[in-house]
C-alpha cells in the first residue's frame, strides 16, 4: 500500500476525548474513527489489524475441533428509530428486546447463548451428536452507558464467542482445559500477556468460570492474588481468611448514646473500641422492591456481587433514603435488633467474636454487648465480605495484593440454565430426556487489540507485534531524487512480489521528520529507508519499531535477511 492512497490520515495532536493510551494512540495513527459514544469505524490500518486477530482466533479454535458459523443480530440504528431508547433486558442477559412502532418483539444481540440453545434444540437429538463446538465473530451490541477507553468500553464491539454443548459435566470438563489452553495460545500469539483469575458467572449453582486479565493500571476490574501460592480472583468472587477474634463471655446489651456519630470509624474512635467490634449495616433494594440489610464486620467491606449471589442472583441497587424510612430504619443508627420487614443477610465473619458494637436503630444512640445470633437473626448467613490487598490468602496465609485489570477474554461453565430455558434436550443412551450441558467462551476483539497497544507503546507511538501489524514492513524513501524514488519504489514493488506486506510511504511532499514520526506513531515492526546516502553505500537503513539502533545491511543481502529480521524480538 503506498501511503499516499491510503485512506485514513495521522494526527500530530492528541484528541481531547481520548485518556487511555490506546485510545490516544489509535486514534492518532489513523486506526480508528469515533462515529457516536462507544462506536467506532475501523480505518483501513485498524481493519487489516483486527482481521489478524480474528485470523489467529480462527485458527485456535479450529485446532480444537470447533466449527464457525454465523449468527443474527439487529441493526441498532434502525432500533433507536423505531423506539428512542433502549428496553431492560428480557427474558435473560443475552438478548435486550425491544418493540416497534407496531409493538413487534425486535431481538438486538448482546452475546448469543440463548440463540445458540435454540439451535440445539433444533438441531441436537441424540447423545451420539455430542458433544460439538461452534463459535462466531459476530457484532454485539450493549446498552453502554459509559462508554470509555476507546475500544475498552463501548456500546458496539465485535466478539468472538464460542459455544460448546455436551451430554454429561464430565464431557464438558474435559473440553474446558482445550478452549482454556487455546486461549491462553491467542493472546500469546498476539503478544498479549495475561493471567486467568477465578471469576463470577452470575449464574447460580457455583458454575466454574475464568477470567483472561491484562494487568493494566486503567482495567476497571480489580484482581486479587496471591505472590506465594498463585491464587488468583477477580475481587467480586475472590476469598480470604478472616482473623478470628479472641474469645470471651457475651455481656447484656446495652444502650449508649453516641451523639452525631453516624460512621463506624466515628463510633469506634468515640467508644474506644477498634472497628473489628463494631457492625456495619449496607442497605439494598431488589427489583422486588425488597430492602435488603446487609450485617458485616466494621473493619470489612460488602461485596455486592457475593451478596446478590446468596440471595439467589438478585438485581440489588442502594436502598433510598424513603424506602430505609418507610422500613422503620434509622440511617446512621440502623440495627439489626428488632428489625422488621427487611431482609436481614450476615456475613460469616459476624460467627467469630463476641460483644459488638451496633446501631440502636434510634437518632443518637447505639448498642453495645450485641452477640449473634442470641440478639438477632439472620435469614442467611454466608461471605459477603470483598477482598482487599493485605488480606490473608485462604490457602497458604500470606498476605493478597490487589492490581487493576483489563478482562481479555472469559470462559465458563454454564451448565443447563439457557438449554433448559428453551427445551433444547437430548436422548441419552438409555432413551432418557436430559437437558443439554453447555460452555460459553469469549474474546471480545476490539478490545484485545486495545490492550496489544496498552502493553505495546512508547512515548513515539504503537509497536507492534508482528503477527499483528497492519504491515510487516515500512519501506520509505528521503527526499525526491528521481533516481532515489525509482529505487524505492522497485524495491517495493520487488518486496510485494517476495510476498511481504509492505506501506510505501511514498510522499514527496513531506519532509522526513514527518516520515519518520508516521512510521514511529503507526508502529510496523520493521523499516526500511532509501536514500541517496544508502544508495551511495549500497545498502538499506533498518531498524526494528522497538529499537533504538539503526542498522545498515548491504543491498544484495537484504532480500535473504528479511524472515530473520522479522523474527527478532525485543530483549526480555
Amino acid at each position: 500500500m503506498r501511503f499516499s492512497h491510503l485512506f485514513g490520515r495521522t494526527l500530530r495532536e492528541t484528541p481531547a476525548e481520548a485518556e487511555l493510551a490506546s485510545h490516544q494512540l489509535l486514534l492518532r495513527a489513523g486506526m480508528i474513527r469515533q462515529l457516536a459514544a462507544g462506536i467506532f469505524s475501523y480505518l483501513p490500518l485498524g481493519w487489516r489489524v483486527l482481521a489478524k486477530i480474528e485470523q489467529i482466533m480462527r485458527e485456535e479454535m479450529d485446532a480444537i475441533g470447533c466449527q464457525e458459523m454465523k449468527m443474527p443480530v439487529v441493526n441498532p440504528a434502525e432500533v433507536w428509530k423505531a423506539t428512542g431508547r433502549w428496553q431492560a433486558p428480557a427474558p435473560g442477559p443475552a438478548l435486550l428486546r425491544f418493540k416497534d412502532r407496531t409493538q413487534h418483539d425486535m431481538v438486538l444481540a448482546m452475546t448469543h447463548e440463548e440463540v445458540v440453545a435454540q439451535l440445539l434444540a433444533s438441531e441436537i437429538s441424540s447423545y451420539r451428536q455430542l458433544p460439538v463446538m461452534i463459535y462466531h465473530i459476530q457484532t454485539k451490541f450493549r446498552d453502554e452507558p459509559r462508554s470509555r477507553g476507546g475500544l475498552i468500553r463501548v456500546r458496539e464491539f465485535t466478539m468472538k464467542d464460542a459455544y460448546s454443548a455436551h451430554a454429561t459435566y464430565e464431557s464438558l470438563d474435559e473440553f474446558y482445559p482445550q478452549i482454556y489452553h487455546a486461549y491462553e495460545r491467542i493472546f500469546a500469539r498476539c503478544g498479549v500477556k495475561t493471567f486467568s483469575v477465578e471469576a463470577d458467572t452470575g449464574i447460580m449453582g457455583g458454575a466454574v468460570s475464568h477470567e483472561f486479565m491484562a494487568i493494566s493500571e486503567v482495567g476497571e476490574d480489580t484482581l486479587i492474588f496471591c505472590p506465594a501460592c498463585g491464587y488468583a480472583a477477580n475481587a467480586e468472587k475472590a476469598t480470604f481468611v478472616i482473623a478470628a477474634l479472641p474469645e470471651e463471655a457475651e455481656l447484656s446489651v446495652e444502650e449508649v448514646a453516641t451523639p452525631g456519630m453516624k460512621s463506624i470509624e466515628q463510633v469506634a474512635g468515640y467508644l474506644g473500641v477498634p472497628t473489628n467490634k463494631t457492625y456495619k449495616a449496607v442497605f439494598y433494594t431488589t427489583s422486588a422492591g425488597e430492602v435488603v440489610f446487609a450485617v458485616i464486620r466494621g473493619d470489612l467491606e460488602v461485596n455486592e456481587t457475593k451478596l446478590s449471589n446468596a440471595l439467589g442472583g438478585v438485581e440489588l441497587r442502594p436502598a433510598t433514603e424513603e424506602e430505609l424510612q418507610k422500613a422503620g430504619i434509622v440511617a446512621g443508627y440502623a440495627s439489626p435488633i428488632g428489625v422488621n420487614g427487611v431482609r436481614v443477610i450476615a456475613d460469616k465473619s459476624l460467627t467469630s467474636g463476641h460483644n459488638f458494637v451496633a446501631g440502636a436503630n434510634k437518632e443518637g444512640y447505639h448498642l453495645k454487648n450485641v452477640n449473634y445470633p442470641r440478639d438477632f437473626a439472620a435469614e442467611i448467613v454466608a461471605d459477603i465480605a470483598l477482598a482487599r490487598s493485605g488480606d490473608t490468602c485462604a490457602r497458604c496465609g500470606q498476605p493478597l495484593v490487589a492490581e487493576r485489570g483489563i478482562e481479555a477474554g472469559h470462559v465458563f461453565k454454564l451448565g443447563t440454565k439457557y438449554s433448559a430455558a428453551v427445551g433444547a434436550t437430548f436422548l441419552d443412551s438409555d432413551g432418557q430426556s436430559k437437558p443439554i450441558i453447555m460452555g460459553s467462551y469469549g474474546i471480545g476483539t476490539g478490545r484485545l487489540m486495545s490492550i496489544i497497544v496498552e502493553q505495546h507503546h512508547d512515548d513515539k507511538g504503537i509497536i507492534w507485534p508482528v503477527s499483528v501489524a497492519p504491515y510487516q514492513i515500512h519501506l520509505l524513501h528521503i527526499g525526491a531524487d528521481p533516481e532515489v524514488t525509482a529505487a524505492a519504489a522497485a524495491f517495493y514493488g520487488e518486496l510485494r512480489a517476495a510476498g511481504y506486506e509492505v506501506l510505501y510511504d511514498d510522499r514527496d511532499d513531506v519532509t522526513a521528520g514527518v516520515k519518520f514520526n508516521d512510521a514511529d506513531l503507526i508502529g510496523v515492526p520493521l523499516r526500511f529507508t532509501i536514500s541517496a546516502r544508502t544508495m551511495k553505500a549500497g545498502v538499506v537503513e533498518v531498524k526494528h519499531r522497538w529499537a533504538k539502533a539503526v542498522q545498515t545491511v548491504p543491498l544484495a543481502e537484504i532480500r535473504d535477511r528479511i524472515p530473520a529480521l522479522l523474527a527478532e524480538e525485543p530483549a526480555a
